[in-house]
């Protein structure tokens, strides 16, 4: 018989590390404000969440580590806004945090939901920050312990 396992959210007790980019502040609080209150309607308490502050995208992913490695979360949220400017520097910057949150996701096995918007304009950025477009704060956090939730019931399933 077919096994068939979906990255649904489950309920239970588990830590949540977050990380959010200060640059663009006034994107990511808001991104960071969907993010908490995903995890509350998903029952994370207030005390099983850590929300480390870093200066901008670029350093999301070493922060998301240390979340994993030092603080042990179940769950890992990483939240920024790159937008574009007039230099190649937002490309780097995109590139070196997608690549650093697959690398982070992969070395540590912890599910990692990646709210990391990068933009061509700022108002597309705040319109996927609780505007016209949603929330992906939200996303992120449902995608994350949507799989927290999938690699439990894999290791449950063996």
């Amino acid at each position: 018989m077919v096994k068939v396992l979906h990255a649904v959210p489950q309920p239970g007790r588990r830590t949540v590390g977050i990380a959010v980019a200060r640059f663009n502040e006034v994107v990511t609080e808001r991104l960071l404000q969907g993010a908490l209150q995903t995890l509350r309607e998903h029952g994370v308490a207030d005390d099983d969440v850590t929300v480390l502050w870093v200066p901008g995208a670029f350093e999301l992913p070493q922060a998301c580590q240390w979340l994993a490695r030092v603080r042990g979360c179940a769950a890992l949220v990483m939240l920024g806004a790159v937008v574009k400017g007039g230099t190649d520097h937002y490309h780097y910057v995109c590139d070196g945090v997608t690549q650093g949150a697959m690398r982070v996701a992969l070395d540590t096995g912890v599910p990692l939901g990646f709210g990391v918007l990068t933009c061509a304009e700022m108002e597309q950025a705040l319109a996927r920050a609780g505007g016209e477009h949603g929330n992906k704060g939200c996303d992120a956090a449902l995608a994350a312990l949507g799989m927290q939730s999938l690699q439990g019931q894999l290791a449950a399933a063996r």
